[in-house]
């Protein structure tokens, strides 16, 4: 993911693990996830997120 784009993990919003999105599709920390939306103006929009660890 992190070649594909051309930039560190570093600069993606980050998701926590503990995130309930999270947990339900077995994201683990150092992953990333893809979220697609649907949009009125674009029609479908896509969101990546990297995987942390919850932070307390």
């Amino acid at each position: 993911m992190v070649a594909r784009f051309n930039a560190s993990a570093s600069q993606f919003p980050y998701i926590q693990s503990t995130d309930s999105i999270a947990k339900e599709v077995g994201a683990k920390p150092g992953d990333f996830v893809r979220i697609t939306r649907a949009s009125e103006t674009a029609g479908t929009s896509v969101y990546y997120r990297y995987v942390v660890e919850a932070r307390e």
